[in-house]
């Protein structure tokens, strides 16, 4: 492939992570470039299968768009993929690492279940969700993260990605209910906290939420957690941005904290300070499996 049409391929994937998700292109920015460029490529794809569930499109015209993309993943897979950037870059990505396309249909099964959503009954069907549009994307990962031992960290690249969505699903609570009518929360776990759905549309942020929120934030947690033990199983050039990728993630959670919980009028971030502080503790910090908890 032509040097510097491929060049211009990653370009466009980078600027895709980099407008959509500052805190993954600060971490994966530090990768060496060509591992970097794999998971600009990786998060590319992801978004666009994200952008076609959650456009402002009618449902018919979201579900036309997630199905032309899955038509082009199968055309990618028999080696005969749309002449488009995205697809450009997948295919080096392909060469370059011993990919699993699996967990990329995996992908786009989470994003139509979002297209026929209905809230989960409990925490496991969060988890099968959680496990669809992030899981799956821990698994896409691993081949570029972890070259000797991928086999071995399947189970905590998904546990990852979970505690990723749970911890978007607890930032976005308002934001999900407002814009997309949709209700992440465990239906089993707000009526045993005593919240509901009504609860929900009219933001109420009692003692009842907060334990309810706080229920999810843990599990969240303890998932980061089970991460941490594996983290040195990673490449060594891969260890620190992957843990300063979880450590920016997890930090989510104490901003909706420091807010009051107040995930319904606004969207919690990291400060700048508090990025600061975690990069430093990733450089500085006793050990790597440490340096994000």
């Amino acid at each position: 492939m032509d040097k510097v049409q491929l060049h211009a391929d990653f370009a466009y994937c980078e600027a895709i992570i980099k407008k959509h998700s500052k805190s993954f292109y600060y971490a994966f920015s530090q990768l060496p470039p060509e591992k970097a460029k794999a998971v600009y490529a990786i998060y590319a794809f992801c978004r666009t299968a994200d952008d076609c569930a959650d456009s402002n499109g009618l449902p018919e015209q979201k579900l036309a768009s997630l199905q032309r993309l899955k038509e082009e993943l199968d055309g990618f897979r028999k080696g005969s993929e749309a002449d488009h950037p995205l697809w450009r870059a997948l295919r080096h990505v392909f060469t370059e690492y011993d990919m699993d396309i699996g967990p990329f249909y995996d992908q786009l099964a989470g994003q139509f279940m979002d297209l026929e959503f209905s809230s989960p009954k409990d925490m496991r069907a969060l988890e099968s969700y959680s496990y669809h549009v992030a899981g799956s994307v821990g698994l896409m990962l691993l081949p570029v993260l972890a070259s000797k031992a991928e086999d071995d960290l399947r189970p905590s690249a998904v546990k990852l990605g979970i505690a990723m969505q749970i911890t978007n699903i607890l930032r976005d609570v308002g934001e999900d209910l407002q814009q997309k009518q949709r209700i992440y929360l465990p239906e089993e776990e707000m009526a045993r906290f005593r919240y509901s759905p009504a609860d929900l549309r009219q933001g109420v942020i009692n003692e009842n939420f907060v334990r309810l929120w706080e229920r999810l934030a843990n599990h969240a947690e303890a998932l980061y957690d089970q991460f941490h033990g594996s983290l040195d199983a990673f490449d060594a050039d891969s260890k620190r941005p992957l843990a300063l990728s979880v450590g920016l993630y997890r930090a989510i959670l104490d901003a909706v904290r420091e807010s009051g919980h107040d995930c319904f009028s606004k969207r919690n971030y990291v400060t700048t300070d508090a990025i600061i502080k975690i990069s430093a503790a990733i450089v500085n910090g006793p050990s790597i499996a440490e340096r994000c908890v």
